[in-house]
């Protein structure tokens, strides 16, 4: 697509900040992209594979779901299945890789979880990991959250809606929780994002 992908917007040496709006923006586009896969269609699609890479923004600025190789496609009396790990490292959620569990809508919950973080920051997930960091993006952001200092991990050059961006870090909480079934579906994440639903107090994040 014309203006590239997530990654190119956040990661590539971009002039400046993408605006909050537009960031906010293309985290809804995401996780209504979700939402058609794992609701609206006759049978359910699980991504499999959601990060900033494939996710591609279109001329008008709109957030595409990309690349489907990974994809597993349910039968509309499934609600789950089992497969190897499969996926990228950083956005896989835990049952899978650590092979407890069976793969679910779940697990690209989890992923739009850790891209939601990314939008956030404009940071890796793993980039304090690999430098040898002690704490994790993701702990670092839920510390702030806590004291109340979410300036110290939200990246602008604006003013923002302090409220607002509380919101979203709490629902990006919820989505990375350790257990599938402490995690929203992505159509509940959407209403807590748009405001239409109470975003409770998270646990803390995975690890």
């Amino acid at each position: 697509m014309s203006n590239g992908s997530v990654t190119d917007l956040l990661f590539r040496g971009a002039a400046s900040t993408p605006p909050w709006s537009d960031r906010l923006g293309i985290a809804l586009d995401v996780a209504r992209g979700l939402h058609y896969l794992h609701d609206e269609l006759s049978s359910r699609v699980i991504h499999c594979d959601v990060k900033p890479q494939n996710i591609l923004i279109d001329a008008a600025g709109t957030a595409k779901i990309a690349d489907f190789g990974l994809a597993k496609l349910l039968q509309p009396d499934q609600t789950h299945t089992f497969t190897g790990v499969r996926g990228t490292r950083g956005y896989l959620a835990p049952e899978w890789y650590r092979g407890t569990g069976p793969v679910t809508a779940k697990i690209d919950v989890y992923s739009y979880g850790v891209v939601l973080l990314e939008i956030m920051t404009c940071r890796r997930n793993m980039e304090m990991e690999e430098a040898g960091e002690e704490q994790t993006l993701m702990e670092l952001v839920y510390e702030c959250l806590l004291k109340g200092e979410l300036n110290r991990a939200m990246k602008s050059e604006e003013e923002v809606d302090t409220a607002a961006v509380e919101r979203v870090v709490k629902v990006r909480l919820l989505c990375v929780q350790g257990e599938p079934e402490s995690r929203p579906s992505i159509k509940t994440a959407i209403l807590m994002l748009e405001g239409h639903l109470d975003v409770p107090f998270p646990s803390p994040p995975a690890s």
